[in-house]
């Protein structure tokens, strides 16, 4: 990217934004599209048809791109191990993204994403090498977490459900924001507008990331001309960073770009001190009384098994793993290394495995709040989910109230 000429739209029969940016002997064209348009699929239907790349880039990672081209991934995957990795929260929000994502397409007829599902179609068409340059979904919004103050979290995790599970219709002024970025830039835009903490992480970093990732897969010579389809919010930044100063190492760049902060070890730590003090409360209590230390294991069993089963409950979960989530819970309370989500997500899977009806379904579903209890794969996140919470809060509550028998 040492040297760069840029171009301004050239033909009027294109309706969306367009420019050419030089940069050596390769020509990038950035097009910007709208996520919701049938004219947008259509023009980069034309530009690819026309045979003037040799090659496409567009706005999708591994995980997008392989939901586009695969809307039945997930029925391939072992959800058991899902759970194992503590994917399950991620999972739960992609899907949520993607109730969004299909809400609008029933209320609106056009499929959101139609633009992408057409370049992946037409390059495979002329056997033309697409190149994936965003980053992916669950960085981004694992980096939007990180960047947002935790006292602003629980709003900012409020208002994503609220605007994936509304049942409004999607106005006419929504459509028009859809058609300048994409889903993620449409959930978060009334908070980003006003928040540099999200238009960080949202928008700017994804416009010098993907700059990163064309500089990576376009070395000088490889290719002559690429068409970059992207969201129309990000042809400004994105050429921008293609008109400025070339990057050393955009392998350095795409690493920070891609780094997310560990979690303290103090944060680490918090399981372990807690199953320490319960501990050491049970063998002060006994020690001081036979009576009262039964009392607070008593306190202990009942109080964080029942928070939990109520968590199971409240997800609708098969009343067997309402039984074992109670009684796991005071349990797994006591081991960090296993959670009363885990436990309750493996006995629903058990009980009432899903079908093949409900991974098919699943889409459709989770575009209604019905929907998610409904469906046996989504039911079972909200099991975890449900178990996962009403855990934590027992252990809170049980462990103050050993303290309070203990000090009063």
């Amino acid at each position: 990217m040492t040297e760069t000429a840029l171009t301004e739209p050239s033909a009027q029969t294109h309706t969306g934004p367009r420019r050419d940016v030089s940069v050596g002997d390769t020509v990038f064209t950035l097009l910007g599209t709208a996520h919701v348009s049938a004219e947008s699929a259509n023009e980069v239907r034309e530009l690819i048809d026309s045979g003037e790349f040799d090659a496409v880039a567009i706005e999708l990672c591994d995980a997008r791109h392989n939901n586009l081209a695969n809307p039945d991934a997930l029925a391939d995957q072992d959800l058991f191990e899902i759970f194992r990795q503590g994917k399950a929260g991620m999972v739960a929000a992609n899907l949520a993204l993607g109730a969004f994502q299909q809400r609008i397409a029933e209320q609106s007829g056009i499929e959101p994403g139609a633009e992408m599902r057409a370049a992946l179609e037409a390059s495979q068409r002329h056997e033309l090498p697409l190149l994936l340059i965003d980053r992916d979904v669950g960085i981004t919004l694992k980096r939007i977490y990180q960047n947002v103050p935790w006292w602003q979290r629980t709003t900012l995790i409020s208002g994503l459900l609220g605007s994936v599970l509304s049942r409004q219709e999607v106005s006419a002024e929504e459509v028009e924001k859809l058609k300048q970025g994409d889903v993620l830039e449409s959930t978060f835009s009334e908070f980003a507008a006003e928040s540099e903490t999200l238009f960080t992480p949202l928008i700017s970093e994804r416009d010098r990331y993907m700059v990163m990732r064309l500089a990576q897969q376009c070395p000088p010579g490889k290719f002559k001309r690429v068409l970059v389809v992207i969201g129309a919010g990000h042809l400004k930044g994105m050429a921008e960073h293609l008109e400025g100063p070339a990057s050393a190492a955009p392998e350095k760049e795409i690493a920070e770009l891609e780094s997310t902060r560990p979690r303290s070890r103090i944060w680490k730590m918090i399981p372990w001190l807690i199953t320490a003090l319960v501990l050491t409360g049970f063998a002060i209590g006994f020690s001081r009384n036979t009576g009262l230390g039964w009392q607070l294991v008593g306190e202990w069993f009942v109080i964080n098994g029942v928070l939990a089963g109520v968590g199971s409950l409240i997800a609708l979960a098969h009343p067997v793993t309402i039984i074992a989530t109670i009684f796991a819970a005071p349990l797994t309370s006591l081991n960090p290394t296993i959670g009363a989500g885990f436990v309750a997500a493996g006995v629903e899977l058990a009980m009432r495995k899903p079908k093949v009806r409900d991974f098919s379904l699943l889409r459709h579903d989770v575009t209604t709040v019905k929907g998610w209890w409904r469906n046996r794969v989504s039911r079972t996140l909200l099991v975890f989910i449900g178990a996962t919470i009403g855990s934590a809060a027992g252990t809170w509550i049980a462990g103050l109230k050993i303290a309070g028998s203990l000090l009063g």
